[in-house]
């Protein structure tokens, strides 16, 4: 390896590892974004500002078949469902658990993938799916017996399942012609956006507030909540654009491997900004359950893409959030 190809790489690693912090850190920010404004009033700002920023890439969809924008759109709808169960269950436990158990969907994709796809996992991911389930329940239930979750680590799990269903969605639907990335993001983009406004519209379209699904009131001011801008424009800027634009440049100069090794820090850096912003306190318990379903992700996903994946296109394990 020639000193301008370690550079390269050694910057791809840096940009992944900046990634993993970023969304890690991503949890912990719009948790205090929850405390100045409503969960569908969050996803309709932030996914409405990206739609905008990113607009200009839709032309690029004029060459792709209909059917596939559509397929594309369709999955947007899904995605809309993955925002929704992972928010409210982010208001309702501990951006430390989120960040843990979002994770899941790395060690779930084989299993969908299996049942939609006819691809049947390895022994290695059978092995981190056994792993990813004790520290689901170790993390969760603090290894109580019987098994019990809070609604917000139940929302957080359904997330995970359905995160893992879009994944397997998008592989199968993006067809021969798949639409450019960019365009990809900025019409399911745009379809969070609307799905978030109908439904708050349709919880206050009566006037009367139904829980959990207050209408959206008015926006944060600049002087006393401003935090909640900072948020916003970390998430969108930092979060989305930053992090989009890191993955694939890393992706294409980096390997399969690494690349996993590196986005598996992922919820390890959301339990520490958890730690560190919010002042929450993870248990022992918390810690060992949590470590157990980063080691199982990193199985699942180091083993998967050796067998599925080129080297130059990795898919993201956890999407952002």
């Amino acid at each position: 390896m020639t000193a301008p190809q370690a550079r390269l790489l050694m910057l791809s690693d840096l940009m992944l590892l900046g990634v993993a912090v970023v969304w890690g850190t991503s949890y912990g920010v719009a948790k205090q974004a929850l405390q100045y404004y409503p969960v569908l009033g969050l996803l309709a700002l932030r996914f409405g500002l990206t739609f905008v920023l990113l607009s200009p890439a839709l032309a690029s969809l004029r060459s792709i078949p209909a059917a596939s924008v559509a397929r594309v759109a369709g999955a947007g709808v899904l995605l809309l469902g993955i925002f929704l169960c992972e928010t409210f269950g982010l208001l309702l436990t501990r951006a430390a658990n989120a960040a843990f158990l979002i994770s899941l969907c790395v060690v779930l994709t084989p299993l969908i993938e299996w049942l939609l796809l006819s691809r049947r996992p390895a022994r290695l991911e059978w092995v981190a799916v056994l792993l990813s389930l004790c520290g689901a329940w170790i993390l969760a239930a603090g290894g109580a017996w019987p098994l019990s979750f809070h609604p917000g680590d139940a929302l957080i799990l359904l997330a995970a399942l359905l995160r893992a269903i879009y994944v397997c969605a998008m592989k199968h639907s993006m067809g021969r012609q798949p639409p450019p990335a960019l365009a990809v993001t900025a019409l399911q983009a745009g379809v969070v956006t609307i799905g978030s406004v109908a439904v708050a519209w349709a919880a206050g379209a009566n006037g009367a507030p139904t829980w959990p699904l207050p209408p959206l009131p008015s926006l944060p001011g600049f002087g006393a909540q401003g935090a909640f801008w900072f948020c916003l424009v970390y998430l969108v800027g930092a979060c989305t654009l930053f992090a989009f634009f890191a993955q694939n440049y890393a992706i294409k100069r980096s390997s399969p491997t690494r690349v996993a090794l590196l986005m598996g820090s992922e919820p390890a850096f959301g339990a520490l900004f958890a730690w560190l912003w919010l002042g929450e306190r993870v248990a022992p318990s918390g810690w060992i359950g949590g470590g157990l379903i980063v080691l199982a992700s990193l199985l699942a996903t180091v083993r998967w893409h050796r067998a599925i994946a080129p080297a130059h296109e990795v898919p993201r394990a956890v999407e952002p959030t």
